[in-house]
């Protein structure tokens, strides 16, 4: 079965973008909030906030990609907990295909809705007037990150996916995963942070992918952080496959 791998994840990954395009509705939903703290940031608390020299847009906007991921991937989660109680997995099981290509599809699904969802925010931005300097290999240097950093997040998704009992309880994971960004450097420097909280900013992943992005935006050298951002996203990848795959493989035998 493992030989029809590619094969059956893109008949599968099939399946799931029809469902995607049968409900734009939850692309919209993803962007819609990321939005909403982005006008209300710059236009709103944007002047009271020191960030140095620049527009404040240039400077929030890696905290709001992450976020926009973070609310993305609760669809995977949910999607998953469906598929489970619905008994599309059974069904998919007594079928000749490779077994893991269910999920991947699913994966590889979240990737897409992210990724479109991550350039309607960009459009905004830019809108808002968010301008970048960065050369084409910066942008597509930013490009992998993000997408390294949804691909962790969606393996992350995974897990509760699959063992969750009901449908808000599969989604509601991701509301820790959109805070954490509050506790960066995604919208104030750290610097600015009593001293517990300032060393718990430091020292999150969030920090420092947003400073790898933003330093790629504005290009200044990227230093240890892109090193630090990439470590992150292997280190939850890595984690998150092990385990979302041992729970899978216990949900099917």
């Amino acid at each position: 079965m493992t030989t029809h791998f590619f094969g059956d994840t893109a008949i599968l990954l099939g399946r799931s973008l029809r469902h995607i395009t049968r409900s734009v509705d939850t692309i919209i939903t993803t962007a819609v909030t990321p939005i909403a703290m982005m006008l209300m940031f710059v236009y709103v608390f944007g002047g009271a906030i020191q960030t140095g020299s620049g527009k404040y847009v240039n400077y929030m906007l890696p905290g709001i990609l992450l976020i926009t991921i973070a609310s993305g991937i609760a669809y995977t989660a949910y999607r998953l907990f469906q598929d489970m109680r619905n008994g599309i997995f059974e069904r998919f099981q007594s079928m000749p295909i490779a077994r893991s290509s269910v999920l991947w599809a699913h994966v590889l699904t979240s990737l897409v809705a992210n990724l479109v969802s991550l350039v309607v925010v960009v459009g905004v931005a830019l809108l808002m007037g968010f301008r970048s300097g960065a050369s084409v290999p910066a942008w597509l240097a930013v490009a992998g990150i993000l997408m390294l950093f949804t691909l962790a997040l969606t393996w992350l998704a995974v897990i509760p996916g699959l063992t969750a009992t009901t449908p808000d309880g599969a989604s509601a994971f991701s509301y820790p995963l959109i805070f954490l960004p509050f506790l960066s450097s995604a919208f104030v420097p750290t610097g600015s942070m009593p001293g517990p909280v300032r060393a718990f900013a430091d020292h999150q992943p969030v920090t420092s992918i947003v400073n790898a992005i933003r330093h790629l935006f504005t290009q200044q050298p990227v230093g240890s952080d892109l090193w630090i951002a990439l470590a992150w996203c292997v280190g939850i990848l890595v984690v998150a496959y092990y385990f979302s795959m041992a729970i899978y493989r216990r949900k099917i035998s």
